[in-house]
């Protein structure tokens, strides 16, 4: 599917305005099931850091810096992506916030980043965008302070991306690979230094209808036409609450497989 033309569609419909732009925020908080998972270790996390040094690498749209930065104003946050357009409109919507604790810049995770200055990395949906992952676990490493953790959320191959057979299409074609094996993440990650390593299921049986209701079916009608648009508040209206229930099961439950892999690695 073309997913990229949808998102940036739904980027300028939502960026007409900073209550918008927040509406929109909001929105994939709480759609997005890996923003639950992201959402309570952060929680968790905050509980022993107060004020510390943060790295949202490839922030995307910019919802986790956002989300950060609300809950943590003695924090610093660095954002990069390489997307220049992106970064541009993330500090424009920021400076209108107020929001002077984050710091967005393009980057590339593939070169150095910075020398024991963080004490959180977060990395949510892009390993699975990267040929060269080793490289980028070793920057994180490098840029981590002692005691410091990385956090990411990322495809598994239990059928990330949809992918449920081994010469499948991934349902988000953008992808260099459809999703790692817990082995093959853990060997990885030791590779670049880490080890103390958790890793845990996420969209297991639940999550995975919920994933459906309220990101598949929807997208695959916007790709089919933009008319739809007008359709998805009622949609929503009556998808919404059941996928609610099922992502609250997703997130505390203790999945023994699922397509998603929320990883968790100290320094």
């Amino acid at each position: 599917m073309n997913y990229d033309p949808i998102k940036k569609d739904l980027g300028s419909v939502f960026n007409q305005s900073v209550l918008l732009r927040k509406l929109f925020y909001k929105l994939l908080d709480l759609l997005l099931l890996r923003s639950w998972h992201i959402h309570r270790e952060l929680r968790d996390w905050f509980k022993k850091n107060k004020s510390p040094q943060i790295l949202d690498a490839g922030s995307g749209f910019g919802q986790y810096s956002f989300y950060i930065a609300q809950k943590c104003r003695t924090c610093q946050i660095d954002s990069i992506d390489v997307k220049e357009e992106q970064i541009a409109d993330c500090n424009k919507f920021f400076a209108k916030c107020n929001l002077k604790n984050v710091a967005f810049s393009v980057g590339d995770l593939t070169k150095s980043i910075a020398v024991n200055k963080y004490n959180l990395v977060l990395c949510v949906d892009v390993m699975e965008h990267i040929l060269e992952d080793v490289l980028v676990f070793q920057n994180f490493y490098t840029a981590m302070k002692p005691g410091a953790m990385l956090l990411i959320s990322t495809p598994s191959d239990q059928g990330g991306s949809d992918v449920h057979e081994e010469t499948g299409d991934s349902f988000i074609g953008e992808h260099v690979r459809d999703g790692y094996n817990v082995d093959e993440m853990r060997e990885k990650l030791m590779l670049a230094g880490f080890s103390k390593i958790e890793i845990l299921y996420s969209y297991g049986t639940t999550g995975k209808i919920a994933w459906r209701l309220s990101m598949k079916y929807p997208m695959l009608m916007l790709n089919t036409s933009k008319l739809f648009f007008a359709l998805l508040p009622f949609y929503y209206a009556i998808a919404y609450p059941i996928s609610f229930i099922l992502n609250c099961f997703d997130t505390y439950a203790n999945n023994s497989t699922g397509t998603g892999l929320i990883v968790k690695a100290w320094k």
